[in-house]
């Protein structure tokens, strides 16, 4: 019955934006000297186009929802489905303003009944429905931006970490972060060797990978294990598992391939030289002081999100004195279970969110996504008491092939006695 009722909106949807459409361009303004028979035809391939993309779309989603074709497995599909997301963007733009200016225009026909007077001529009726028309284009064309000009426009954000009791080995020490690569999505390689470069300039003490390595395929991967084995760190790269690395989201035709699959992701963290840790701790010896990097498996405090990680068992062997980190791909983890509960966990770093890909970042004024709706923490540094959190932005991207205000992010945080005190 759901499923009726949203296909019944959605038609709705279509029917009212294609007579909103055909109103505003070929409404009284065309040429009254042309040919009938042109304007018929006119009208007719209008209709074929926009209805025929209509059929386009729920034949892609067909495909894809039946597991004919997955985009995982076909890299220039998600353009596709780019184009279909930018397209229904555009088209409930012009549905909202639409609504507006038929409630506008009705209420213009009441006065106009009770008092003969009407407020708006033909041609500014028409005006308002090409306006609201028109008013896709905006979404449209700002989406279309992000798509050519920035998935691959990688941004080192800096941060400074001041640590009260911070031990004196630590002392600037340099740590880059990245995380959500999302293989799958990438159609170019070269760019993406640009990213490590940029890694590198960096020449970090360590490097943390805070999970999403793929879409849903570990293959995705492949072509680019041979940029990603360029990084280097004085002390190592470590990384954790995010969501999206355990193939839940892809229909396997049995349980041995998605536990092959699995095994084949695992393999290439090793293939690239990363130290995966999997509700483990490794301890470095920086100088006569140790920091523990403890990573857990995915865990989220959201419902729709699975909870592989276990916390207690990643820090069993760690030492009290050494200076503790924590690596975890999602961010609801530090509220529920870091945050108070742990407080020796000094920082921790988190992904996830790709700070929705879209929003905007002022410095001195304001920034705002998507995800501030979803998430208390969605991108760069926050702290409750003597606690750090760092969400990254993300390398890649998911769905949507590009970002829009949020760029693709390389984090460098360096450590910093607190001087304050």
């Amino acid at each position: 019955m759901g499923f009726l009722i949203f296909l019944a909106l959605f038609f709705a949807m279509e029917i009212f934006v294609f007579r909103l459409l055909k109103t505003a361009f070929y409404g009284r303004g065309e040429n009254p000297d042309r040919p009938v028979f042109q304007l018929f035809m006119k009208r007719i391939w209008f209709a074929v186009v926009y209805w025929g993309l209509t059929v386009a779309f729920f034949v892609n989603w067909g495909l894809q929802f039946y597991g004919i074709i997955h985009y995982s497995e076909v890299p220039f599909w998600i353009y596709i489905n780019a184009f279909f997301f930018l397209l229904y963007i555009a088209k409930f733009a012009s549905l909202l303003l639409g609504v507006l200016t038929e409630l506008l225009l009705l209420g213009d026909r009441a006065i106009n009944f009770f008092s003969g007077t009407s407020y708006f001529s033909p041609s500014r009726k028409r005006f308002l429905k090409i306006t609201a028309a028109a008013f896709g284009l905006l979404p449209f064309t700002t989406l279309l931006y992000g798509m050519v000009r920035n998935p691959y426009r990688y941004t080192v954000y800096e941060s400074d970490i001041l640590i009260d009791d911070l031990p004196p080995g630590l002392e600037n020490l340099k740590i880059v972060q990245i995380s959500d690569i999302h293989a799958g999505s990438w159609v170019f390689q070269e760019p993406v060797g640009r990213a490590v470069d940029m890694i590198n300039e960096l020449e970090p003490d360590l490097v943390l990978f805070t999970g999403d390595l793929v879409n849903n395929i570990a293959s995705e991967m492949e072509p680019f294990i041979p940029v990603f084995k360029k990084i280097k760190s004085r002390y190592g790269v470590y990384s954790v598992l995010g969501n999206h690395d355990y193939g839940d989201y892809f229909r396997w035709q049995s349980s041995e391939d998605k536990r092959a699959n699995f095994q084949q992701l695992l393999d290439t963290h090793q293939a690239m030289g990363w130290k995966l840790l999997r509700n483990q701790s490794e301890l470095v010896e920086i100088g006569e002081d140790q920091l523990a990097v403890i990573g857990v498996e995915n865990y989220s405090a959201l419902p729709q999100f699975p909870r592989y990680g276990d916390l207690d068992k990643a820090m069993a062997e760690v030492p009290e004195s050494a200076f503790k980190i924590l690596l975890t791909h999602d961010p609801t983890h530090w509220d529920a279970e870091i945050v108070n509960q742990n407080p020796d966990i000094g920082i921790t770093f988190s992904g996830h969110t790709h700070g929705f890909q879209f929003g905007f970042e002022i410095p001195g004024v304001g920034r705002w996504s998507p995800g501030s709706m979803i998430y208390d923490q969605w991108a760069g540094l926050y702290k409750k008491g003597k606690q750090y959190l760092y969400v990254n932005r993300g390398l890649g991207y998911l769905g949507y092939p590009g970002r829009v205000g949020i760029l693709p992010e390389i984090s460098l945080l360096t450590l910093r006695r607190n001087t304050l005190l």
